[in-house]
């Protein structure tokens, strides 16, 4: 099988951080970007150099789709590790096993230290749990890869505790864009949804409290849904079994051909490929089908169970998200959960690195009133902030202008150069939260910027590395910047580096005045510039 651009570049960036000494390395991939197909192929390359590779993955299910996948994408066999099944004595140098077999000491003291050199775990935001942690310490000198789907900041910021490096990233964004999943038009329907009473357990909403909750709401929910789900196939996540029964119950009264699944069903496989053919045109769930089950037709979402968890909505949505012959995109349905203490995902979460402009995108969709793109809603989010941030940007302007500053604050320096990465930044790994070294903070002074607004490690990298490449593009100083930008003149970080300095030689032969007949606030300076050794 011929990987995708983006599958190739994850498969090298994995290998090239374990030929660097990184031994514990994560890959990032949206649900249906075929996270399977590239931890196959890095498995095929591991026995292709001899070594032994275990994939870890906490359902059966998961097991199966995993050694079912890497035969056909690479042709080679798997043993198992689960149950009464065991790897020991096989000649397959890939074995898929069960956290819940493996975490077993009977079972796990069979192996050598170093029996398997390679470990990969599916669905890797579970690997924190002692379960797998077991598992892990007992092949200390293993490579280790994990994979998971677009984790939220916290979920980075645990996993950045066991993890060493971000290894490759492919964000939702970039995926509709090139084509390999279906846009996201997201709805955000008029009802409100009181969650004052429900608490929290283990950092997420507790089901029982939230099916409480919900159940008073749920008829009307329906009636939205018999607007804007008739001719659609939907699949509808709620918190408990028995509100996703009654659910499918009061939707059948409505018209529609339901169907439920849960974790005891006995006929889930037959329900499942029954809905797949067309049979039901809405499947409820109790939070079963998040992981593990594909069904590319669906093009409707409907997400009963709010959560605080960035991962688990990324999955719930995933579902809908596959390319499919006359499917143009996904309907994500969205309600405005009424609560005092909870951030909770919407759309915007699935899209959004910035926090500031997620709560703006949510607030844009919900005056909307019609299904919006949501790359389209995070892009109109994205200016609106920027205004607003630009606003506040000037009356800091000119505190520094009173204090004199001979360096340029972090914030106008992002700001100039419309880097919006670099503003929404959070460190996920150890390293990237301690402080700015010495040596940071003396190349960043260096350079123009001030370093006592720089707070982490990660972030003067960045920062040092983004000024490293405006050097090469021939691009403005942080100096230029600040000069320019203090009498006037607009996204100076946008200009070329000889643009910039011409402007600032024919001020400086005007008695540091700017020259009669220009504007600062229209001026656009000439186009052209070629990388320059003076940039420092």
């Amino acid at each position: 099988m011929e990987l995708r651009p983006y599958q190739n570049e994850a498969k090298e960036s994995i290998f090239a951080e374990w030929g660097k000494g990184v031994r514990r390395t994560l890959l990032v991939l949206p649900t249906g970007c075929g996270k399977t197909i590239v931890f196959a192929k890095v498995a095929e390359e591991c026995v292709r150099q001899g070594r032994r590779v275990l994939i870890l993955a906490h359902r059966g299910e998961l097991l199966e789709q995993a050694a079912d996948k890497i035969g056909r994408v690479t042709g080679l066999g798997c043993a198992t590790e689960k149950a009464e099944r065991t790897c020991m004595g096989s000649w397959f140098r890939i074995t898929v096993g069960s956290v819940q077999t493996l975490t077993r000491e009977s079972r796990l003291g069979q192996f050598p230290a170093d029996y398997f050199d390679t470990i990969i775990i599916d669905e890797a935001h579970h690997c924190l749990t002692d379960s797998y942690q077991r598992i892990l310490g007992h092949f200390p000198d293993a490579l280790v890869l994990g994979v998971t789907a677009t984790p939220d900041r916290g979920d980075m910021r645990n996993l950045g505790e066991f993890f060493e490096s971000l290894a490759y990233e492919y964000t939702l964004p970039k995926a509709i864009k090139a084509g390999y999943l279906s846009p996201i038009k997201a709805l955000t329907i008029p009802l409100r949804l009181d969650l004052t009473g429900v608490g929290v357990q283990a950092g997420d909403l507790k089901a029982g409290d939230i099916g409480t909750a919900l159940d008073p709401y749920l008829y009307q929910i329906a009636d939205e849904m018999a607007v804007h789900c008739r001719d659609r196939k939907t699949v509808v996540f709620l918190p408990l079994v028995k509100t996703s029964q009654k659910f499918r119950d009061i939707l059948n009264g409505k018209g529609f051909r339901a169907a439920e699944v849960n974790g005891e069903s006995a006929d889930r496989a037959e329900v499942l490929a029954a809905f797949d053919r067309g049979d039901y045109d809405i499947l409820c769930n109790s939070m079963l089908l998040t992981e593990g089950w594909d069904c590319p037709s669906v093009d409707c979402i409907v997400v009963l169970r709010p959560t605080k968890i960035r991962s688990l909505y990324s999955q719930m949505v995933g579902r809908g998200t596959r390319l499919y012959p006359g499917k143009d995109h996904l309907l994500l349905l969205d309600f405005l959960w009424h609560t005092e203490r909870h951030e909770l995902c919407h759309p915007a979460s699935l899209i959004c690195t910035d926090d500031e402009v997620a709560r703006q995108m949510t607030a844009n969709i919900e005056a909307a009133g019609c299904p919006v793109d949501i790359e389209g809603a995070e892009r109109q989010a994205a200016e609106d902030v920027v205004a607003q941030r630009e606003e506040a940007l000037a009356k800091r302007l000119e505190e520094m202008k009173r204090r004199k500053r001979k360096l340029v604050d972090p914030l106008q320096f992002e700001m100039s150069i419309q880097a919006e990465d670099l503003s929404g930044y959070v460190p996920a790994f150890g390293w990237e939260m301690a402080p700015p070294s010495d040596g940071q903070k003396s190349a960043l002074e260096k350079l123009g910027i001030l370093p006592d607004e720089v707070t982490s490690a990660g972030k003067a990298a960045k920062i040092l590395d983004r000024l490293d490449k405006r050097r090469i593009e021939g691009l403005t100083t942080p100096k230029q910047i600040r000069f320019l930008e203090g009498r006037g003149f607009q996204h100076v970080g946008t200009w070329q580096f000889d643009s910039a300095r011409k402007l600032i030689d024919r001020i400086a032969a005007n008695g540091w005045r700017v020259p009669a007949g220009i504007v600062p606030g229209e001026y656009t300076p000439e186009s052209g510039g070629t990388p320059c050794a003076e940039w420092t």
